[in-house]
C-alpha cells in the first residue's frame, strides 16, 4: 500500500504538483475568510434569568421572585450551581451547568420551569438566556459637540447613525446612551380631582379604554371582505387635553337635583326659571363630564434616561454588540466605515472611539504571523546548516507552508476561528512538521551518497522513504496521541486549548502525508543526476565522530551516567518550589475600566458629583487620551441603573501602564467615602489573577463578622490589591404596619396606602400619541419625587379615602424602624458573600499559600462555611486536569510504541527520555523569571511528543541493525552515529521556530514566552540526555532480556 502511494507520487509528478497548487489556493482563500478572534469562542454553560419587580424591596424580591425560581430550577438536569442577586426592583438568577450540557435544551427546560411559577401581580414571566462573551460590546464610540445640542444630536443619531449601524450584517444590538428622550408627562392635581369627585384610577381606566386600538377582523360588505379597526388613538397633545372624562358623581348629583325639581313641578311650586332648566336638561340628556386638562397638567418634556460624558462634556455613547457567529474584526471594520462617513457628514460633531476589541485582535494575529514567518526562516537556516545542500533544504522546507495551510483549511471547515491559540499552535508546530520530511530526505540523500548503494533512481527513493515510514509514522502518531487527552479536559481550559490541539494534529497529519508523497517526488526530480558519493561506507561528520566517542565512554560507564542523570533530575525537581505557579498571563491593553457602585440611598445628584470628581482625576493625567463615563445600566452592572461605568483610554506609549488602574482606584477610594469604586479586568474574557474567598451562611448577619475578618486578612496581604466584598450594605427602613380595622372603616386597604405612597411608579405608561410624521410619543404618569422626607412628615401624610375624606397615615398605621439590605446574594440556597482581591505577584501559589495559612487560623461560627476560589481554584482544577491528560498521553504513547516495536522493553527505553525534559524546562523558567502556568503545562505536553520522536528515530535504527546481525553495543554505536544528525537537526529546527516567541509582542498573551521557554529548555536537555541515557538504558534492558531468555 505505502509502496504504491510513493510510486504513484513519482509517476504522477505534475498531477501531484497541480493538486498541491489547488490545495494551497483553497487554503489561502479559506484563511482569508476565517473569523478572527483574540481567543477561541468559549461557550459558557450559564443561563441567566432577570426579573423586574417594580416598587419592591430586596427582601420582597428574594421571597417572591428569587427563591421560587431557585427552587424550581435547582433540580433540573445538569445544573451544578444556582446563584441569585435580589436587588431593589429586580432579581438576577444565574444557573451554572456542567460543560457537557446541551445548552439549547437546558434553556428550553428553564423557560418551561419559569412558566409554571406564579409570580406577583405586575411581574411579567421572565425568560432564561444563555450567557455569552458576545453579549459585551465589541466597539464603543462617544459622540459630542460644543455646537450641536444633545436634543439635536439625539435626533441625528437616531435618524441616521443607528439606522446605518443596524443594517450591518452580524450586529445583534446597537445601544445608545445619554440620548434625550421626548415624552408627554401627565401630572394630576389632587385638589382638582377631589373637587370634581374623581380619582386617579377612574381617569386612567377611562383613558385606557378611550384610546384602545383594536382590530375587529374581516366583515362582509356585499361581495367583498373588509377589515374593521377601532382606532381611539390621539394624534396631538391638544386632543388628549380635550378628552372628556365621564363624571359619575356629578351625574348622580344631577339626578338627585332633577328628581327634586320634578317633584316641585308636579306640585306646582316650580318657578319659570326652574321649569326652563328642567326642559333644557331633558333635551340635552348629556352625561356630565370633566375635561382632562381641568384635573391634570399635560406637558411635552425631553429627559435623559441615562447620562454619558466624554472628556468633561455631555455626549452620547454608542455601543455595538455582535451576534455569536459574527466575525469581530469584520463587524468592527464595517462599523468604523459607517462612523467615518457619519463623522465626515457632520463636521460640527466630534466622534471618538472609546473601546475597540478588534484592534488588539488584529495586532495579536499580525504579531503571531510575523513570529511564525521568522520561525520558518530560523528552521530553514538550521536545516541548511546541517544538510549543507540547497536542494535538500528546499525539499524539507516545502512541508512547512503546505502542512500549515492544509491545517488552516481543515480548521476553517470546522468553523474554528483564527485566534492566538490556533496561530500559536501552528507556530509551535513549525519545527515539528518539518521533522518527517527532514528524516525522509536525509535518508534519501545519505543513501545516494553511498558508493556501494545497490539501488538507484525511483527504486532508491521508494526504498529509502519506505525505510523511514515506520519511525516517522509512529513518531507522528505519538505526537498526535499526546494531544488526544486534551479532548477529555473539561471546563474553560478544555474549551480554550482544544483548538490548539486540533491545529497541531492536522498540521502533523498533513506533514506525514507530505513526507511520503511530495518529499520523495521532489527528491526524485531534484536528484535525477545523483549526488556526490562518499569515500567511506558511512560518511561520518565532525559531530557524529565526537558523539560516537562520548557514547562509547557512556556505555562503558553506565553507573556514572545513571548517577549524574538522576542527580540532575532530582536537583531540578527541588527547584520547582522556587519557580512558583500562575494561571494564564493575561497581558494588558491601554484601557482602564472602573465602576462606581453608589452607597445605599445615595441620590442621583450625589452619584453624578462623585462621577465628575473621578472624571476630573483622569483628565488631569497627561497620559490619558479619552475619558468616557455612563450612568445607567451597562454590561458591567446589568440590571443596575444607578451605577457608573468609566472607560479610560491611555496613550499607546504610556509608561508603567499596569499600575495606572491601581493608583486611580486608591486615590478615588480615598476621596469618596460613600460608594465603592472597583477596577474591572476583561483580559482573556475575564480571566485575571485573583484570589477569592466565598463565605456562606443562613443569613447576612450570621456571615457579616466572618466576611469582615476575611477582608482584613486580604487587606493585610501586601501582594493583594483592589480588595472588595460583595456583602451588601444596609440602610434604615420604615415598616408601615397597617391597622386593618381602622383602615377598613374608612374604606382603605394596605394596597391603596402603598399606591398612594409609591414614588417608583412615577413613569407608568398611560397611552401613546400617534404623531403623523414623527415616532409615537409615550404618555406617562408622572409624580414628583419628594426628597425631603422625615419621620414626622411620613406619619402626617394624608391619603384620600373613597368617601372623599383626608386620612392621616398615623391614624390607620404604626411606623416601625428597622434595617434592610441593598442586595441579597444567595448561592445553593444559602446567603453568600465573596471577598476578592487582585494578585499583583507573578507567583500566584505563594500569595495563595500565605493567605490560606491566615484563613486556616480563622475561627468561624457554626453554620458558616468559608471556601477559596478565584485563580487558585482555576489553577488547581486546570493543573489536575492537565496532569491527568499527561498521564493518559504517556499511556497512549507507550501503547503505540509497543505496537510499533512489537515488544515492551524497547518502548520502555524510549520513555526514559521524558523525565529529562523537566531539567531544561525548570532551569529555563527560573532564568527567565516565568512561572508554572497553563501554557507551561501545554508546553510539557508538547514535549512528550517531540522528545519521544527523537528516541524513536534512534531506537528504530538500532533494532534494524540488530536484525542485520550486529550486537547491541555495535548497533547502538552505528545507529547513533547515523541518526545524530537528523535528531539534532529536528530539535534545533523546533527550537529555531520557537525563538521568536521569546520576543515580546501583543500576541504573547496566551501562547506566551513561558510556553516557548518550556519547550526550548526541555528539548535542549532531553535531546542531549536522550543521545546518552536512552542508549545506556536500552543496552541494560537488552542484557536483562537475554539473561531471562537464557534462564
Amino acid at each position: 500500500m505505502l509502496k504504491s502511494i510513493i510510486r504513484f507520487s513519482l509517476n504522477n509528478k505534475w498531477a501531484l504538483f497541480l493538486m498541491s497548487i489547488i490545495i494551497v489556493a483553497m487554503s489561502i482563500i479559506a484563511t482569508m475568510n476565517m473569523k478572527m478572534e483574540t481567543i477561541p469562542s468559549i461557550k459558557t454553560p450559564v443561563i441567566t434569568v432577570t426579573t423586574v419587580y417594580p416598587g419592591s424591596t430586596p427582601e420582597d424580591v428574594e421571597d417572591e421572585i428569587s427563591i421560587p425560581i431557585e427552587e424550581r430550577v435547582n433540580n433540573l438536569s445538569g445544573v451544578e450551581n444556582v446563584t441569585s442577586r435580589s436587588m431593589e426592583n429586580a432579581s438576577a438568577v444565574t444557573i451554572q451547568y456542567d460543560f457537557s450540557t446541551d445548552m439549547s435544551k437546558a434553556e428550553d427546560e428553564v423557560n418551561d420551569a419559569l412558566e409554571s411559577i406564579e409570580f406577583p401581580e405586575g411581574v411579567d414571566v421572565p425568560k432564561g438566556e444563555q450567557m455569552s462573551f458576545g453579549s459585551f460590546p465589541i466597539i464603543s464610540y462617544s459622540i459630542g459637540s460644543s455646537e450641536v445640542s444633545i436634543k439635536d444630536m439625539t435626533k441625528i443619531a437616531e435618524d441616521e447613525l443607528i439606522k446605518d449601524l443596524k443594517g450591518i450584517d452580524g450586529i445583534q444590538d446597537v445601544t445608545l446612551q445619554g440620548q434625550l428622550m421626548e415624552e408627554v408627562q401627565l401630572s394630576f392635581d389632587q385638589d382638582k380631582l377631589k373637587s370634581e369627585g374623581l380619582s386617579e384610577n377612574q381617569v386612567l381606566q377611562y383613558i385606557e379604554g378611550a384610546t384602545t386600538n383594536a382590530p375587529l377582523g374581516l366583515y362582509t360588505f356585499g361581495d367583498e371582505l373588509k377589515n374593521i379597526v377601532v382606532d381611539g388613538q390621539f394624534s396631538s397633545i391638544e386632543a388628549l387635553e380635550g378628552l372628556k372624562i365621564p363624571n359619575q358623581q356629578q351625574a348622580e348629583q344631577m339626578g338627585e337635583e332633577m328628581k327634586a325639581l320634578q317633584q316641585k313641578i308636579e306640585s306646582g311650586e316650580a318657578s319659570p326659571e326652574e321649569m326652563k332648566q328642567a326642559q333644557q336638561a331633558t333635551e340635552s340628556n348629556a352625561m356630565p363630564s370633566t375635561k382632562l386638562s381641568d384635573v391634570a397638567k399635560i406637558d411635552k418634556v425631553s429627559e435623559r434616561e441615562s447620562i454619558a460624558k466624554t472628556n468633561g462634556k455631555d455626549a452620547l455613547s454608542v455601543q455595538i454588540t455582535k451576534s455569536d457567529d459574527a466575525n469581530t474584526v469584520t463587524v468592527a471594520n464595517e462599523v468604523k466605515d459607517v462612523m467615518k462617513s457619519f463623522d465626515k457628514a457632520h463636521q460640527d460633531i466630534e466622534v471618538n472611539k472609546v473601546m475597540d476589541q478588534a484592534e488588539p485582535i488584529e495586532t495579536s494575529i499580525k504579531t503571531m504571523v510575523e513570529k511564525a514567518l521568522v520561525g520558518i526562516i530560523f528552521a530553514v537556516i538550521v536545516i541548511l546548516v546541517f544538510l549543507r545542500d540547497v536542494r535538500s533544504t528546499l525539499i524539507a522546507s516545502v512541508s512547512i507552508p503546505l502542512s500549515l495551510l492544509v491545517a488552516l483549511l481543515i480548521l476553517k471547515n470546522m468553523d474554528i476561528t483564527l485566534n492566538i491559540m490556533t496561530l500559536g499552535a501552528l507556530t509551535v508546530a513549525i519545527g515539528r512538521v518539518v521533522d518527517d520530511s527532514i528524516v525522509v530526505i536525509e535518508n534519501i540523500y545519505r543513501r545516494m551518497t553511498l558508493k556501494d548503494e545497490p539501488l538507484t533512481g525511483k527504486e532508491l527513493v521508494i526504498d529509502a522513504t519506505k525505510e523511514m515510514y515506520i519511525p516517522i509514522m509512529s513518531s507522528t502518531m505519538v505526537t498526535i496521541a499526546v494531544f488526544l487527552p486534551l479532548g477529555l479536559v473539561g471546563g474553560e481550559v478544555g474549551e480554550l486549548f482544544r483548538p490548539f490541539a486540533y491545529a497541531v494534529v492536522f498540521a502533523l497529519l498533513a506533514s506525514l502525508l507530505i513526507a511520503v508523497t511530495i518529499a520523495p517526488m521532489l527528491a526524485h526530480m531534484f536528484f535525477k543526476r545523483g549526488v556526490k558519493h562518499s569515500t567511506s561506507h558511512e560518511q561520518v561528520g565532525f559531530i557524529a565522530k565526537h558523539y560516537r566517542s562520548i557514547l562509547k565512554y557512556s556505555l562503558n560507564h553506565k553507573w556514572l551516567v545513571s548517577i549524574l542523570s538522576v542527580l540532575l533530575l532530582v536537583g531540578s525537581l527541588m527547584l520547582v518550589p522556587f519557580v512558583g505557579t500562575s494561571f494564564i498571563d493575561t497581558g494588558s491593553e491601554k484601557v482602564v475600566a472602573i465602576t462606581y457602585k453608589p452607597a445605599p440611598g445615595e441620590t442621583d445628584e450625589a452619584i453624578l458629583e462623585h462621577a465628575d470628581v473621578a472624571e476630573a482625576y483622569f483628565l488631569n493625567d497627561e497620559d490619558v487620551k479619552n475619558v468616557m463615563y455612563t450612568k445607567g445600566e451597562n454590561p458591567m452592572s446589568p440590571g443596575d441603573s444607578s451605577s457608573v461605568a468609566f472607560f479610560v483610554k491611555y496613550e499607546d506609549d504610556t509608561e508603567e501602564f499596569e499600575s495606572k488602574g491601581e493608583k486611580a482606584l486608591e486615590q478615588l477610594s480615598k476621596e469618596n467615602s460613600d460608594g465603592e469604586f472597583a477596577l474591572q479586568d476583561f483580559a482573556t474574557g475575564g480571566t485575571a489573577n485573583s484570589y477569592a474567598v466565598t463565605v456562606k451562611g443562613s443569613s447576612t448577619e450570621s456571615i457579616r463578622d466572618t466576611v469582615n475578618e476575611v477582608k482584613d486578612i486580604l487587606d493585610n496581604e501586601e501582594q493583594l490589591s483592589n480588595v472588595s466584598s460583595s456583602l451588601s450594605e444596609t440602610y434604615e427602613e420604615y415598616q408601615i404596619e397597617v391597622n386593618h380595622d381602622k383602615a377598613s372603616d374608612l374604606g382603605l386597604s394596605a394596597g391603596q396606602i402603598a399606591m398612594a405612597l409609591n414614588q417608583r411608579s412615577m413613569n407608568n405608561e398611560v397611552t401613546e400619541i400617534n404623531q403623523q410624521k414623527d415616532e409615537p410619543l409615550k404618555v406617562v404618569l408622572h409624580k414628583e419625587k419628594d426628597t425631603e422626607w422625615t419621620e414626622e412628615k411620613l406619619e402626617s401624610y394624608t391619603i384620600q379615602s373613597p368617601m372623599g375624606e383626608s386620612v392621616k397615615l398615623s391614624d390607620i398605621s404604626t411606623l416601625k424602624q428597622g434595617e434592610t439590605s441593598d442586595t441579597i446574594i444567595r448561592e445553593d440556597g444559602e446567603i453568600s458573600a465573596t471577598v476578592e482581591g487582585k494578585i499583583n505577584s507573578d507567583d500566584v501559589s505563594a500569595v495563595s499559600q500565605s493567605v490560606n495559612q491566615a484563613l486556616d487560623e480563622l475561627d468561624t461560627p457554626s453554620g458558616v462555611d468559608v471556601s477559596v476560589g478565584g485563580t487558585t481554584e482555576d489553577i488547581n482544577e486546570s493543573f489536575s486536569q492537565l496532569g491527568l491528560a499527561m498521564l493518559a498521553a504517556i499511556g497512549i504513547v507507550y501503547l503505540i510504541l509497543v505496537l510499533t516495536f512489537k515488544g515492551a522493553l524497547a518502548p520502555f527505553a524510549v520513555l526514559f527520555s521524558l523525565p529529562f525534559t523537566i531539567i531544561g524546562s525548570i532551569l529555563g523558567l527560573l532564568m527567565t523569571g516565568e512561572t508554572i502556568s497553563v501554557p507551561v503545562m501545554i508546553g510539557i505536553l508538547m514535549l512528550i511528543g517531540i522528545v519521544v520522536t527523537n528516541a524513536i528515530v534512534l531506537i528504530d535504527r538500532v533494532i534494524n541493525m540488530e536484525k542485520e546481525g550486529l550486537t547491541t553495543r555495535d548497533a547502538l554505536l552505528e545507529a547513533a552515529t547515523i541518526r545524530v544528525r537528523p535528531i539534532l537537526m529536528t530539535a534545533l529546527a523546533t527550537i529555531g521556530a520557537l525563538l521568536p516567541l521569546l520576543l515580546p509582542g501583543e500576541g504573547s498573551m496566551l501562547i506566551s514566552k513561558a510556553l516557548a521557554v518550556t519547550v526550548i529548555g526541555g528539548l535542549t536537555s532531553s535531546t542531549i540526555l536522550t543521545l546518552i541515557v536512552v542508549p545506556v538504558v536500552y543496552e541494560v534492558l537488552m542484557r536483562i532480556k537475554k539473561k531471562f531468555i537464557k534462564a
